[in-house]
């Protein structure tokens, strides 16, 4: 009784077939989904199918499919924009018109442009000069903070920095100069840089070898004065720096400065007429000259 009672379970048990897969002797089972999970992705392929009739999707040659109730994020947003911007029109056309010396006396023009240019600033410059204009430290970005400008910093000038850039290829009125590599190119010969670097460690007031700095002195004055003068206060028409204060866009010890003489510096900023308006590159130079380093 007991062993038909144990046969009769055994054998009542339905057999489950396998996949006809074998690894290392152990079979797959073809054992069959659950039906609610089933259930779930029928649901999912019918969701994902209704989506992509009712919504944008996919991508083609230029857009997307827009689906049938079109939704215009893009479109919504730039309406937005649109509306500001006309809003904002008449304020706007006045800091166009307006001469660039005369916006930071006009209080309108300037409580419009200041906010407006920091916001274009932390968009388009920050990434070089640093969220708070102080450039970044060690890249040859220039510190916006101070009264040291290589190339004016009165609002014209700035206006056309802006405008313009700065050794770039894009604008034929780019501001434009070019140190030589006095060393690279065998123009000086290692000691003479020696020198050179020495005379400029003293004018900056650094240590410095006064024997080498007194040599470099000569090598200075037949190489260097067209740039930077004489007196080694830099000028604006070739963007030279001043090599007589404290401020050093690469760096001021003496390795920093051997290396700049030796392989020279050449700066790229690029041209932003085109990239911004009129009224944000104004908005811009506005914001700059308010920072404290503006003339």
């Amino acid at each position: 009784m007991c062993a038909k009672q144990i046969t009769k379970n055994a054998h009542s048990k339905p057999q489950v077939e396998t996949t006809g897969h074998i690894w290392d002797g152990v079979e797959e089972l073809n054992n069959p989904l659950p039906r609610w999970w089933v259930w779930v992705l029928y649901l999912t392929i019918i969701w994902g199918i209704g989506y992509t009739i009712a919504y944008p999707a996919w991508p083609m040659i230029s857009g997307a499919t827009q689906g049938i109730l079109g939704p215009q994020e893009r479109a919504a947003v730039a309406a937005e924009i649109d509306r500001f911007d006309a809003a904002n029109g008449d304020i706007k056309a006045a800091l166009i018109a307006a001469p660039l010396a005369d916006i930071p006396a006009d209080q309108a023009l300037k409580a419009y442009a200041i906010p407006a240019g920091a916001s274009v600033f932390k968009n388009n410059c920050a990434a070089c000069h640093g969220s708070g204009a102080a450039g970044v430290q060690g890249k040859g970005y220039p510190n916006l903070l101070d009264n040291d400008w290589l190339w004016g910093g009165d609002m014209e000038a700035i206006h056309t920095t802006l405008t313009h850039g700065i050794r770039n290829t894009t604008d034929p009125d780019a501001r434009y100069s070019q140190m030589p590599k006095f060393g690279a190119d065998g123009l000086l010969e290692p000691a003479q840089i020696a020198a050179v670097v020495e005379h400029v460690l003293k004018i900056s007031g650094q240590d410095h070898d006064a024997a080498l700095a007194s040599a470099g002195a000569t090598v200075f004055a037949e190489n260097c004065v067209a740039c930077h003068t004489e007196a080694g206060t830099g000028d604006r028409n070739f963007g030279a720096p001043n090599l007589t204060d404290a401020i050093w866009l690469y760096g001021g010890d003496r390795a920093t400065i051997t290396d700049t003489v030796v392989n020279a510096r050449f700066g790229v900023m690029p041209a932003w007429a085109g990239r911004l308006s009129e009224d944000e590159i104004r908005a811009v130079a506005t914001y700059v000259h308010s920072l404290g380093g503006g003339e």
